[in-house]
């Protein structure tokens, strides 16, 4: 199930689409080029970065996916994510992503 985060980061180029993305990924139906940036699966890592399509897949209908970005394309993506990184390490002095958008 996908959970959308209060605060939520948009790339540039995704600004103008960011309200269509969304409305095609609650109702899981296929995008193109958006990129989902969602707190990481696996507990040693910060972000999963992952084609807004992966949600439509069986194993994600179980699981709880808190996106807290979203991106036109991957390159876009790993910008979003850096950004992202600087703001909570600038402002905390760690990388705890989790505490800093819940």
């Amino acid at each position: 199930m996908v959970h959308w985060a209060s605060k939520l980061y948009i790339g540039e180029k995704m600004k103008a689409k960011k309200d269509k993305a969304i409305v095609s990924i609650d109702k899981q139906e296929v995008t193109y080029g958006v990129y989902c940036i969602a707190f990481a699966s696996q507990p040693a890592n910060l972000f999963d970065i992952m084609n807004a399509n992966e949600l439509l897949f069986p194993c994600y209908k179980k699981a709880d996916v808190r996106i807290v970005g979203l991106a036109k394309g991957r390159e876009e993506a790993v910008l979003l994510v850096q950004d992202m990184l600087m703001e909570v390490y600038n402002k905390t002095g760690e990388f705890d992503v989790r505490a800093y958008f819940t």
